[in-house]
């Protein structure tokens, strides 16, 4: 579904893109849904496989408050961009929001103010520091979008939304002049693509990676029928590539941990996870001849959700199983 996506948009970009230019971040890239304004570096990249996200709509009505927000949550891209030179903030305002309407996008929210005066309204000094309070940043990344300088100047700020066979596509740009010679932009896509479970499995390489760098992984290509503890066939995938990475990696031991979503009772739920986190073990073993030793199993229902019980989609999200580095 996401390949139809972007093979049906217009490629938002503005001549060049890629390293053309030079000095980017090792492992940073530009989206293949909009790419940079010519002459920007890439100073600061982020991807993440999940994350909420706040698009804040008005302007800010209080101290820190906004009272118009779309909350949302999907992949996630964060690329911060460095513009030198002449070039004023308006050009590449105005190029940003030629470029998603040309791509089809609809505007939620846009603005920029191109005085150093303090303004609330959308595209605002104010407005942006208080929209990225909702939407942080590291401190020590080095990003100035609301920092400035002797010769600061204004911001400017666009949300955008794309609407394709179900799915959403959001774009949101901030940007400020840091000096006179430096106008700096940050670009976040967030992509709220539907989840098909069964196209989901996660290779023995991926799920050391992610246990490596964050101590567990979430995996959603292990089925089971509808309030039974038993492993379906169609689980074998990613069983075999649980089996694969404690084979190749011997002395790792893992708790196996089971999550559902809201539907039910605390009690009954918490159970269920549990049985089949004790399913999933005796299937590593009796089937692979993993030793179970080397594996916990437990269970916490509702208890840890990754997203809303609102929505089918993201119950899907919250039900998973988790393997936990012990």
């Amino acid at each position: 579904m996401k390949n139809k996506i972007l093979a049906a948009l217009l490629v938002l970009a503005f001549i060049y893109s890629g390293s053309i230019f030079g000095q980017d971040i090792p492992g940073s890239k530009d989206h293949p849904l909009i790419t940079r304004y010519p002459g920007s570096v890439i100073v600061y990249y982020e991807t993440q496989k999940f994350q909420k996200y706040h698009i804040a709509t008005g302007p800010e009505t209080g101290y820190r408050k906004i009272d118009k927000w779309v909350d949302t949550e999907g992949k996630f891209t964060r690329i911060y961009y460095i513009v030198k030179g002449e070039t004023t903030l308006s050009e590449v305002y105005e190029n940003y929001r030629s470029a998603l309407r040309k791509g089809g996008f609809k505007t939620l929210a846009e603005g920029s103010d191109p005085l150093s005066r303090v303004s609330k309204e959308v595209g605002g000094r104010v407005f942006l520091n208080t929209f990225y309070l909702k939407n942080p940043f590291p401190t020590n990344a080095g990003i100035k979008i609301n920092t400035g300088s002797s010769s600061s100047a204004g911001a400017c700020y666009i949300a955008a939304q794309l609407e394709q066979s179900g799915n959403n596509i959001f774009v949101v740009v901030g940007g400020s002049q840091y000096s006179a010679g430096e106008k700096v932009f940050m670009v976040d896509i967030i992509e709220q693509i539907s989840m098909e479970d069964d196209l989901i499995v996660v290779s023995a390489d991926q799920m050391l990676k992610d246990l490596k760098g964050d101590g567990r992984v979430a995996l959603y290509g292990i089925y089971f029928d509808f309030d039974k503890a038993t492993v379906k066939p169609e689980s074998k995938s990613a069983l075999d590539e649980i089996a694969k990475l404690l084979k190749e990696n011997p002395a790792m031991n893992l708790y196996v941990v089971g999550h559902t979503d809201m539907k039910g009772s605390l009690e009954y739920n918490i159970t269920l996870s549990k049985k089949r986190a004790v399913a999933i073990v005796d299937q590593l073993g009796k089937e692979y001849g993993i030793s179970v030793s080397r594996l916990s199993s437990d269970g916490v229902g509702p208890l840890a959700p990754v997203s809303t019980n609102e929505t089918e989609e993201g119950r899907k999200l919250n039900r998973r199983v988790e393997l936990v580095v012990k």
